[in-house]
C-alpha cells in the first residue's frame, strides 16, 4: 500500500514539473481575436500542442486523430493497471460527459494507453466500458504511442523493475480538443465534474458561434 501511495504520488509530481516546462500562464489580456476567450481562465502560451497520431482502437483497427476527434474530445492519458489516479480521473471526467450529455451536448471522452506492454485493444474495452458507453480505448505500439503522448506533451516513465506488476508516473491532465481548433484547454486534477462541464460547454458553444 505504501509504494501505490508513493507512486502515486511521484506520477502527479512528475507531470506537473513537465507540464510546467512546456507550458507558460499569463495574466495578460486576451487577444482580441481569440474566439475562446470567454471560456479561459489563464494563457497558454510555450507549447504547440496536440497534432496528428496513429493509434489502434478497441477493435483492434488502426486510427488516427481525424477518426477520433470528430466532435468535442476530452483525452487523457494513463494506463489500466493504475491503481488510483487513473480510475479516478476517468471517473470524473465521464460524470462531466455525462453531465453534458443531460444538456444536449456529446462528448467523447477517450482514454490512450501509455503501457501497451499489457494494455492490448480488449482489456481496453473492458476498462472504458466501466466509465462511459462513449469511452473510446486507445493503445498501439510503443512508437506509436510515444508520438501520440510527445505530440500532447504528456510525461510518462515505466517503472524500473522487473516486476510484472509495475507503475508507470504520467501525466495526469485531462485535454480538451476540437475538430477544427484543435486543442483548447486542459484540466487539472482538481477541477470538478460540474467545472468541466461547464467549461466544455463554452468552448463548444464558442467553436459553432
Amino acid at each position: 500500500m505504501q509504494k501505490t501511495i508513493l507512486a502515486g504520488s511521484a506520477a502527479v509530481a512528475a507531470a506537473a514539473g513537465l507540464l510546467g516546462a512546456y507550458l507558460v500562464y499569463s495574466d495578460e489580456p486576451f487577444a482580441q481575436d481569440d474566439q475562446f476567450a470567454q471560456c479561459r481562465e489563464t494563457t497558454v502560451g510555450g507549447a504547440d500542442i496536440g497534432g496528428p497520431f496513429e493509434l489502434v482502437d478497441e477493435e483492434g483497427r488502426t486510427v488516427t486523430e481525424d477518426d477520433v476527434i470528430t466532435g468535442p474530445t476530452l483525452l487523457y492519458f494513463g494506463y489500466t493497471f493504475c491503481p488510483d489516479i487513473c480510475p479516478t480521473d476517468n471517473m470524473r471526467n465521464a460524470m462531466a460527459v455525462e453531465t453534458l450529455d443531460e444538456r444536449g451536448l456529446h462528448v467523447k471522452p477517450v482514454f490512450v494507453s501509455i503501457d501497451p506492454e499489457r494494455d492490448t485493444p480488449e482489456r481496453l474495452a473492458d476498462f472504458t466500458d466501466a466509465f462511459h458507453e462513449r469511452m473510446l480505448g486507445l493503445t498501439g505500439t510503443p512508437e506509436q504511442v510515444r508520438a501520440a503522448s510527445q505530440a500532447y506533451k504528456t510525461y510518462f516513465q515505466k517503472e524500473d523493475t522487473e516486476d510484472d506488476y509495475y507503475l508507470v508516473d504520467h501525466t495526469t491532465m485531462s485535454y480538451l480538443v476540437l475538430p477544427d481548433a484543435g486543442f483548447v484547454e486542459f484540466y487539472r486534477r482538481d477541477a470538478t465534474p460540474d467545472e468541466m462541464a461547464d467549461s466544455i460547454a463554452c468552448f463548444a458553444d464558442a467553436a459553432t458561434g
